[in-house]
């Protein structure tokens, strides 16, 4: 009865959207050793909520150090199983969830050996000829490889390209290519950066997990409120009473979701930009470096601990002071608390994606009228502009609204890590309204700014949209 409603607001939204983001839907092969650790099903879980939102294009079993003899395509097929009985309830909310049988169609195998005993001549699997199959598609986006467990069924990937294809083939081929990898768990993955100096690597190298940027998800943090990765949290919002789906949820045994950052920042909320790993998101933020081990410790895994030969997207550090909620005048306030750290660029925004996956739980059983979903933004402005020093500056996203009609509430914050001009930037008036004014910083060189406007509903659970502006601040002449 509702469904016209959503539809109408869907073509609105995407009207008032910009060409870039609506090709901003990014492609995706999944390589996971799922059944190495519960936390592989947990994220597969949440990826498939995802699916209207990210083109899947494949979902391969691959082993790792922690499960190097055997994969488990059938372990993928369940929980697909398991979406198809949702996927009806799910298309209420959004009509491009994709079918279950198309899904299902994308379950590959790698090979059931560890690492490079699966690279090489003659070691081609049904999941590496599908990644060199995806990359020969007419489609221009970037591929991504979200590796959960082991790497050598890529590697295979890049052997059998290396091997069989023209320099210029290679070139191109391996240019579309974008990884991200949850660190080191074969020893495919420092051959593979050696081997091929220029591809598009996003990976804490080593296998000194507790040192990882994705390990942010998990993290329990001293001064905040972590319930939303609490075993309770997880049980009522995600496991019990949301059908076939949330009842397939595993309980956490190592820790959780440990493979969910490899592709949070595919997801299009305004705020993650895939492409720019410096300017951060929900998959953390990186920096394009050649890193040091200082400090680094040594894991159990077996996977070899060597030194970087080239440049990587790597852990960054962010600085960052949460808002807190004010009982009394302005609606928030700055913590007293500041917190800095590689870790610190991802769980920032822990309780936010927390709470969208808890509302897309609520989807596969509820009506659209009864569930939650995010606002749309809409400024009155470009998300890119260029100013002089010492410039007046007005945002304004009066425009946005919400589907379900629920109150907004407003956060402007700069973000100094995503730009090239690193000092705070003061936001004038108040930051909580739909519109702000400040003045541009004097710069006697061009820099960048990075301004943020998250956008909170008043639903159950809160849920947040993001804008980016980005303004380029020009000295004056």
């Amino acid at each position: 009865m509702k469904l016209p409603i959503f539809l109408l607001i869907l073509l609105l939204n995407l009207s008032t959207l910009s060409a870039q983001e609506i090709l901003q839907k990014n492609r995706v092969i999944i390589l996971t050793d799922i059944e190495a650790d519960p936390d592989d099903t947990q994220s597969l879980v949440r990826l498939l909520l995802y699916s209207n939102e990210i083109d899947i294009e494949g979902i391969v079993a691959t082993t790792s150090c922690w499960l190097k003899n055997s994969i488990h395509p059938e372990s993928i097929q369940k929980v697909l199983k398991a979406y198809g009985e949702v996927q009806p309830n799910l298309k209420n909310h959004h009509s491009e969830f994709p079918e279950v049988d198309k899904l299902t169609s994308l379950v590959k195998n790698g090979l059931p050996v560890y690492g490079m005993l699966g690279v090489g001549e003659g070691k081609d699997s049904e999941g590496s000829n599908w990644i060199i199959k995806a990359l020969e598609k007419k489609d221009e986006r970037p591929l991504w490889i979200s590796v959960w467990g082991g790497s050598n069924t890529l590697a295979q990937a890049l052997f059998k390209i290396k091997n069989t294809k023209t320099k210029e083939e290679q070139k191109r081929l391996i240019s579309k290519l974008r990884v991200y990898t949850i660190s080191d768990q074969d020893d495919s993955g420092i051959w593979i950066r050696d081997q091929f100096p220029h591809l598009f690597y996003i990976v804490s190298p080593g296998d000194d997990y507790g040192n990882a940027t994705w390990n942010g998800i998990m993290t329990v943090v001293d001064n905040i409120d972590n319930s939303e990765i609490s075993n309770s949290w997880i049980s009522e919002n995600i496991q019990q009473a949301h059908g076939p789906l949330g009842a397939l949820y595993p309980d956490v045994a190592w820790g959780i979701e440990g493979d969910t950052p490899a592709f949070l920042s595919l997801i299009p909320n305004g705020l993650n930009s895939p492409e720019h790993p410096n300017w951060g998101g929900w998959g953390g933020r990186y920096e394009f470096k050649r890193p040091t081990f200082s400090g680094r410790k040594k894991g159990n895994s077996g996977v070899p601990f060597e030194v970087e030969t080239r440049k990587i997207w790597t852990n960054s550090e962010d600085s960052y002071t949460p808002y807190l909620a004010n009982e009394y005048g302005r609606t928030v306030k700055l913590d007293s608390t500041s917190f800095s750290g590689d870790k610190v660029s991802l769980w920032r925004w822990r309780d936010d994606f927390q709470n969208d996956f808890a509302a897309r739980m609520d989807w596969c059983t509820l009506p659209f009228t009864e569930a939650n979903h995010a606002p749309i933004i809409l400024l009155k402005h470009q998300q890119q502009m260029n100013v002089t020093s010492g410039e007046s500056i007005t945002l304004d996203a009066f425009d946005s609204y919400d589907p379900d009609g629920d109150n907004l509430s407003f956060l402007w914050f700069d973000y100094p890590e995503a730009g090239t001009y690193k000092k705070s930037i003061e936001i004038g008036g108040t930051e909580n309204a739909h519109l702000v004014t400040f003045s541009a910083p004097r710069v006697e060189k061009e820099a960048t700014i990075h301004i943020i406007l998250k956008v909170t509903d008043k639903g159950t659970p809160a849920l947040s949209s993001y804008k980016r502006v980005i303004i380029t601040v020009k000295p004056r002449g």
